[in-house]
């Protein structure tokens, strides 16, 4: 929601992205002495690097998606991330889903028949053109691949390592992008209101909150099943579309959320 007024106000998405990982690296900066990163493997810095790359275009997909996009349509397609976790993990990382699993990952893609049911074109492969529903599979498919690299740094290192190199590297590559896309700096800055720096603010703590959830997350369970964990938040997101920007059809699109869920469910079932 916040990245969604953040763009609405005519800030670029890029620089949403940007702004974000920036917040998020400084208190970073106050833990990063504390650890030994010379006793790290050149494939941390690999996997770091990669975590970086993946991430911040991620995130950049996801906001620019945001600023063309419905909320409560968006919000419950981020279940398909879910699959694309497991599929990594499975190729990747050798995690083999169960039956359960897989059930579960049925049950999401019926779900979301209902949620982009919605939408003029109705569930259609045509719906797949719109862009804002490219832009959210590609950060959906980026991100995925992201929290892969994110596993395999955590199993390199610690929790905290882990973070702060999933800051600092989204932070410098999401201002590569910034200036690969030609933003200029100085026209986003005069465009920031004191309104938009508290909004900034309030973006980079539920991005830190998720960023630490996630790796915890990560570290206790599967990829793909750990992933399926956020949809929960598929519902809030649906709310959240309907009270600030008017969406519609939400009754359908929250009873494609529950059915989305469900399957998130049987997925987490799964691993225990």
């Amino acid at each position: 929601m916040l990245q969604k007024q953040l763009v609405n106000r005519g800030i670029n998405p890029l620089t949403v992205n940007f702004l974000t990982y920036l917040i998020l690296s400084i208190p970073c900066f106050g833990f990063a002495p504390r650890i030994n990163w010379l006793s790290f493997p050149p494939q941390f810095w690999l996997y770091s690097i990669l975590a970086g790359i993946f991430g911040a275009l991620g995130n950049g997909f996801l906001v620019r998606a945001l600023e063309k996009g419905e909320i409560s349509v968006l919000g419950p397609i981020n279940a398909y991330k879910s699959i694309i976790g497991i599929l990594g993990g499975f190729l990747l990382l050798g995690e083999i889903p169960s039956l359960w699993g897989l059930s579960g990952v049925m049950m999401i893609i019926y779900g979301s028949y209902f949620v982009l049911d919605t939408k003029e074109e109705r569930f259609s492969w045509k719906i797949l053109l719109r862009t804002e529903i490219k832009y959210r599979l590609l950060a959906l498919i980026l991100t995925a691949i992201e929290a892969i690299f994110v596993k395999k740094i955590t199993l390199l290192s610690s929790m905290t390592a882990t973070t702060i190199s999933w800051c600092l590297f989204g932070t410098i590559f999401s201002f590569f992008f910034l200036l690969l896309y030609r933003t200029n700096p100085e026209i986003e800055i005069r465009k920031i209101r004191p309104g938009d720096i508290t909004k900034s603010l309030y973006l980079a703590m539920c991005a830190g909150v998720m960023l630490i959830t996630t790796i915890y997350s990560l570290i206790h369970l599967p990829v793909g099943y750990a992933l399926s964990l956020f949809q929960l938040s598929s519902i809030g997101g649906i709310f959240l579309g309907y009270h600030f920007f008017n969406e519609r059809d939400i009754r359908k699109k929250l009873f494609g959320a529950i059915v989305m869920i469900a399957g998130s469910v049987m997925i987490i079932l799964s691993a225990a």
